[in-house]
């Protein structure tokens, strides 16, 4: 099947988006400080710490994002609702970025956030809820096997009986 190799694809991606955002951010952090960069009157030094902290915070998110699919691939079957939520809001943070970046960076970047977001819905679908399988046939009086209003026609109210002559 290919709903393991998609999960294991899904938590590299996201792992490493995951380092490189936290990365990026750090990097962003180092020069905010050794620049002495201020925006609207923010100390520098604030800019510098919470570009750090967002980071962090930003790349651990897409991590224990990562750390859900790679449950999935390892378990091979669908997440828990926490783990479908962390998945969703991945998506929808993908959906965000993807948005920006066509406005910001171009369409390479925006391809690649698509991608992304095409890859965590494609991993939410293919591992949506598992078929129920097929029930036995009826037997006889039992729902599903008769005429509409007669005994065994699967509706869940029974007909009142004929009137009787006395």
């Amino acid at each position: 099947m290919v709903r393991r190799p998609l999960a294991l694809v899904v938590a590299l991606v996201l792992f490493a988006e995951g380092f490189g955002i936290g990365l990026l951010n750090w990097a962003l952090g180092i020069m905010a400080d050794s620049q002495n960069m201020s925006m609207a009157g923010i100390d520098p030094d604030v800019m510098a710490t919470s570009s750090k902290v967002g980071g962090i915070v930003f790349g651990f998110y897409f991590a224990v994002c990562g750390l859900v699919a790679l449950l999935v691939a390892v378990r091979n079957r669908a997440p828990s609702l926490l783990g479908r939520i962390l998945l969703i809001s991945a998506a929808v943070t993908h959906g965000l970025l993807g948005a920006f970046a066509w406005g910001l960076l171009g369409p390479a970047q925006f391809t690649f956030m698509v991608v992304v977001l095409g890859l965590i819905v494609l991993l939410l679908m293919t591992y949506d809820a598992p078929p129920r399988p097929a029930a036995e046939a009826p037997r006889d009086g039992e729902p599903g096997d008769g005429e509409p209003g007669k005994p065994g026609d699967g509706s869940a109210v029974t007909p009142p009986a004929a009137p009787t002559a006395q």
